[in-house]
């Protein structure tokens, strides 16, 4: 964080290497100034510090009389753009040369190197985003299903802001008020409404444990709900991945023992990101190496939050009895049931395996036959109506940690009110669940948070 903020900046907005467009900006209260030192019209004389703002100009970017590209300049007075200060984005051609060209032709006459995520830290700096909606940008970049966009999407719009800063304000207004009571002690008046008091206390208390509660489905569509894929050797867990992929991932054998370790992918179904995880064949063995595998995969079944489990179809006295004990060692767990091979069975015996075994999902790997059934049992676990009713998902750790210091401090506010303790002490706790609710949309910062935050971002942004 020790950049100077007034310094005009520059870096490439598109991503390094060759295309057909990239696009150059620079952000700074000098920065219409420099281009249209380094620009000609290609309709005669412009000056680019009299244009409108939000207007794109079409020219070529000059140096020492030789010319570079000719390019689109797009102009963005302040407070305007982005950043909350004037910003020029060049759109030149797509050239690796000509890209250098032109960042080495402004970093030499006035221009610095923009740090990773300073041009939204300078929309934070200047009231265009808070904090929270500031991450929500990264967000967004780095969304890659339907669930986490939308997550993203709908934080960077304020909603989330928005319902944190209401619960703040009517903290504070009644913090005033009992700041207020302080200065008249002496007098003994009370200035807030205990019993108004409450209410709000328990609603701002409700509210954040919903918030809260909502980081489980939040993180998880964030980052992709990790599945395990589980069973004995050679049932078939290698090449239902292959199948849920479309791809051949892992290696297929009808050698016992053949996956080793956790091999790993992840696909979108229905704009939920799923990670696959294809564990080692659960069995009694004398390989050491195997055994390392097997360990890996119990750790795997507990970090999972769905396990389909995958059984034999030509086992099927054995089905049963393994599933119990699976279950009864997970009990916690969302398991489906999944029998694989059914394409070795004849429909009677496909009859008899459902009559049998409840809740089965009955497929064949190798024929590609049962998947799509599969996916859609999978997408019916997860709970996307807090999405499609655009509610407030929490999806940030930071978030979720600042939350739940503030429910703590809410909580200590009720006890203290039941406990009739004097306002001075309850006015602590009210400043701490201040403090933590500030957190959140950048009220309350410092140096190293904002470090922390922007550190993470792509140069560029």
């Amino acid at each position: 964080m020790s950049n100077n903020l007034n310094d005009t900046i520059i870096a490439l907005a598109t991503p390094s290497g060759m295309g057909a467009i990239a696009v150059i900006r620079l952000s700074g209260d000098n920065a219409i100034e420099l281009v249209n030192t380094h620009f000609e019209s290609k309709f005669g004389a412009k000056n680019l510090t009299q244009v409108k703002s939000h207007t794109i100009h079409l020219g070529s970017i000059i140096a020492n009389n030789r010319v570079i590209d000719e390019v689109l300049v797009s102009v963005f007075k302040n407070p305007n753009s982005y950043t909350g200060e004037n910003v020029v984005e060049i759109n030149c051609h797509g050239s690796i040369y000509i890209q250098q060209e032109i960042l080495q032709l402004f970093l030499q006459n006035g221009c610095r190197m923009a740090t990773n995520g300073e041009y939204t830290l300078r929309a934070f700096t200047n009231g265009k985003l808070d904090l929270s909606q500031a991450e929500a940008v990264a967000d967004l970049i780095a969304s890659d299903s339907k669930a986490s966009h939308q997550i993203a999407l709908q934080q960077m719009r304020g909603g989330f802001s928005s319902e944190i800063e209401n619960l703040r304000q009517e903290l504070l207004n009644f913090a005033s008020l009992i700041e207020l009571e302080l200065d008249f002690s002496e007098e003994d008046v009370e200035f807030a409404d205990r019993t108004e008091f409450k209410r709000l206390v328990d609603k701002l208390a409700k509210i954040i444990k919903q918030l809260i509660d909502s980081f489980a489905i939040g993180n998880v569509f964030k980052n992709g709900i990790p599945v395990a894929i589980v069973g004995e050797p050679n049932v078939g867990k290698s090449t239902l991945l292959n199948a849920l992929l479309n791809e051949e991932k892992a290696i297929v054998s009808n050698i016992a023992g053949t996956t080793r370790d956790a091999i790993e992918d992840e696909i979108a179904i229905d704009g939920v990101t799923f990670r696959f995880i294809d564990t080692a064949g659960i069995r009694e063995t004398q390989d050491i190496v195997e055994n390392i595998g097997i360990k890996k995969t119990f750790a795997t079944i507990d970090k999972a939050q769905l396990v389909l489990a995958l059984f034999d179809a030509t086992e099927m006295h054995t089905i049963q009895n393994k599933i119990d004990e699976l279950q009864q060692k997970y009990p916690s767990k969302k398991i489906l049931t999944i029998i694989n091979k059914v394409d070795l069975l004849s429909e009677n015996e496909i009859s008899n395996l459902k009559t049998q075994i409840s809740n089965l999902i009955l497929l064949s790997a190798k024929e590609k036959t049962g998947i799509e059934f599969l996916k859609q049992e999978l997408t019916s676990l997860v709970n996307t109506g807090a999405l499609s009713n655009n509610q407030n998902i929490v999806s940030n750790s930071r978030h979720f940690e600042a939350l739940t210091n503030a429910l703590k401090s809410i909580k200590e506010v009720e006890k203290g009110m039941e406990l009739n303790i004097s306002s001075d002490l309850i006015a602590i706790d009210i400043r701490q669940a201040l403090f933590h609710l500030g957190e959140i949309t950048g009220a309350v910062t410092t140096d190293d948070l904002l470090g922390n935050i922007f550190a993470n971002f792509c140069i560029g942004k």
